[in-house]
């Protein structure tokens, strides 16, 4: 299988139209190139630009979910557009991932559990998700979480029982706290032997420089692909059979005591 991780700069100066824009361009031009394109969290605002969530959300089905959808439709590509700031008309805002077929209909929506920011930012701006998302694709199953869920491996175990073979993980993640990002990604890759496909962004949000490096991980942690810094296009071939060959060479998850739960 063919992925292509979209690692965008999101900087300062590019209107939400043009970016957008920019986006969609850049969706159908991995037609032939990818079946999975990847997209980076809240690239329409930039994750740390927590001043423009309310002002720049929109509703699920607003501008973006139609130039994604169309986008992905054009590409005729399996597109998880990445995330945006969800205006919903009954409740709080939503850091919320988009998953498209490539015949361009809505295959998920996945609301952010986790919410970073502490006391300040998105964990006071923005409601959290409360429901574990997988999509099932022609060969795998694919696992939902959003940045700051990386760090909480119950997710990730929630996912497996639920049917999850690789987890997709759009991110805006700091680069003073790169180190992590690598760590915590070949780690829920080996804990789960699952493949993880972790997309970053480049340039800067709201002053804070972003780590890039998206990253694709194996069943047994090894790095397949790693982006630079800056904005890129990472593409990789992986084999989605290699979950099950892992787990039945090294059953390490039927040894499991605690939290185990049947879907």
């Amino acid at each position: 299988m063919r992925a292509s991780l979209i690692q965008l700069a999101v900087d300062e100066g590019e209107s939400v139209e043009s970016r957008r824009a920019r986006v969609a361009s850049l969706v159908r031009e991995q037609a032939g190139a990818a079946e999975l394109v990847v997209l980076p969290e809240l690239w329409t605002t930039g994750a740390f630009a927590y001043e423009a969530f309310a002002a720049e959300a929109e509703p699920l089905e607003g501008p973006t979910y139609e130039a994604m959808a169309k986008a992905a439709s054009d590409a005729g590509v399996w597109l998880h557009a990445g995330s945006i700031p969800e205006r919903d008309p009954d409740g709080p805002l939503y850091n919320t991932s988009l998953v498209f077929s490539p015949s361009g209909e809505l295959a998920a929506a996945y609301r952010k559990i986790h919410r970073f920011g502490f006391d300040k930012g998105e964990a006071v701006l923005m409601g959290a998700g409360e429901e574990l998302v997988t999509v099932r694709l022609p060969d795998t199953t694919l696992g939902l979480g959003t940045c700051y869920d990386l760090r909480f491996p119950e997710l990730f175990r929630g996912l497996v029982d639920a049917g999850a073979e690789t987890f997709v993980l759009p991110a805006g993640w700091p680069e003073r706290r790169r180190a992590h990002w690598t760590l915590l990604a070949r780690a829920r890759a080996v804990e789960n032997q699952a493949f993880v496909l972790a997309c970053g962004t480049a340039g800067t949000h709201a002053g804070v420089p972003q780590a890039g490096h998206s990253i694709v991980v194996d069943p047994w942690g090894e790095v397949l692909a790693e982006a630079g810094h800056g904005e890129e296009i990472l593409r990789v071939d992986f084999d989605p059979a290699k979950v099950a060959t892992t787990r039945e060479q090294f059953p390490a998850l039927k040894d499991r005591v605690l939290g185990k739960r049947t879907p």
